[in-house]
């Protein structure tokens, strides 16, 4: 799973979101930092409503937590999301002693990501992208 911290920065960054089953986020400031939900129309469901669209907690009496904004929610994405996310700037993503390596096209250049887990460089590669092109 993506770090918290790389799936807080792509959220700051302005990654977009649209909440589908089997998504799964975190909610920060809640005293939640440790918990990690995923959406599912038996758990937490995405509800539109006139304010906006919010994720709603079906069955858990145990939190003082009926909806949270979805703003306030931070998307963990799946490898295969950020794979997506990327799209025709990816070109490559390999193992290497110790990690990942993401090779990415970006302004006519290549750049490489690495980290530990291939999730987060990944998830690094977004970032830079973002960092360089605005929220998507």
């Amino acid at each position: 799973m993506i770090s918290h911290d790389l799936a807080r920065r792509l959220h700051d960054a302005g990654l977009t979101w649209s909440p589908r089953n089997g998504d799964t986020f975190w909610v920060p400031d809640r005293e939640l930092d440790d918990t990690v939900f995923t959406v599912s129309d038996m758990v937490v469901e995405v509800r539109d409503q006139p304010h906006g669209r919010v994720l709603a907690f079906n069955g858990t009496t145990e939190w003082a937590l009926d909806d949270v904004d979805e703003r306030e929610a931070v998307w963990l994405p799946r490898l295969d999301q950020l794979l997506e996310l990327l799209g025709p700037a990816f070109v490559s993503l390999t193992a290497r002693s110790g990690g990942y390596v993401v090779r990415v096209r970006a302004a006519d250049a290549e750049q490489e990501h690495v980290d530990v887990g291939a999730q987060d460089a990944v998830a690094r590669a977004l970032l830079a992208l973002l960092d360089q092109s605005g929220p998507a």
